[in-house]
């Protein structure tokens, strides 16, 4: 598929999500969060959901997590503009509370047609929920308990022909700064699995 190709494809996708009431959330949302980066990127990542200034600009990541995955992907000698990233729930989840499962279904469908759009060599789900739902459109077995996940990460996983690399969410730093260098250390890890 043709840059030119992706862009218009992910433009229509774009305007389901801005228009999507599939879910409650649909009803206290400010905007719903579309994708952004590169479309021939070969790095996409799934973060969980936006937060609240996500949610009033309509832009991921420029919230207290955005200058921690900068200087995660800096880590890596990555920058934004080389990659595409998305997030499992496209709005905003009241008082940052958990997903429920009825909310990642109905975005699941986006996510999936994002990454046969963007065909990235390695998708990277940040964070439990995002991991979990990666592996389970990947049919790769997510373990049953959510702290069988943590040796998940940086961990080079490959089902159904894609390449599945799960890492921390930066926002795991904003409450456990001192796990900065060992994240900093598996973000590390992308450039060896980008080659």
């Amino acid at each position: 598929m043709s840059t030119d190709t992706k862009g218009k494809t992910i433009d229509r996708l774009n305007e389901e999500i801005r228009t999507c009431a599939r879910c409650r959330l649909a009803a206290t949302r400010t905007h719903p969060l579309c994708g952004e980066g590169t479309l021939d990127a070969r790095l996409l990542l799934v973060a969980l959901s936006p937060g609240t200034k996500e949610d009033m600009s309509g832009r991921m990541f420029i919230g207290p997590s955005g200058p921690v995955l900068d200087r995660l992907l800096g880590a890596a000698d990555l920058t934004r503009d080389l990659i595409y990233m998305t997030n499992l729930i496209k709005c905003l989840l009241p008082k940052n509370r958990r997903p429920k499962m009825a909310e990642i279904e109905a975005c699941r469908p986006f996510v999936e047609r994002e990454i046969a759009i963007v065909r990235p060599r390695v998708v990277v789900p940040l964070g439990y929920y995002a991991t979990r739902t990666i592996l389970t459109i990947y049919n790769a077995d997510p373990p049953p308990a959510r702290e069988d996940f943590r040796p998940l990460y940086a961990t080079r996983i490959v089902s159904n022909g894609q390449v599945i690399f799960p890492l921390p969410h930066p926002s795991f730093l904003l409450y456990s700064p001192s796990h900065e260098p060992e994240t900093a250390e598996m973000y590390k890890k992308l450039a060896t699995v980008l080659d």
